[in-house]
């Protein structure tokens, strides 16, 4: 299985790639289906377990999935697959 963490990190730091073109869906308690997304520009550093958006920290754990230039890369479970 491929995690999270090593795609966003692909995408950040293999050439050719660009992390600003990922879509990321994760859960997130009180948004609207308890799920909310952002794009890959919005992330500002990793850590371990987490990725950053400015003062925020997002556990890998919660990322539901990631969409790329048209295509999923990650999908956690059927959840996942009605998110647009």
């Amino acid at each position: 299985m491929v995690y999270p963490r090593e795609i966003l990190n692909m995408l950040r730091w293999k050439e050719g790639e660009s992390l600003a073109d990922a879509t990321i869906w994760y859960i997130h308690r009180g948004a609207p289906g308890d799920v909310m997304k952002v794009q890959g520009s919005t992330i500002t550093g990793f850590r371990p377990g987490f990725f950053e958006m400015g003062d925020t920290t997002i556990p890998f754990h919660r990322v539901l999935r990631i969409d790329y230039r048209g295509e999923t890369l990650f999908e956690k479970d059927a959840r996942a697959k009605g998110l647009v």
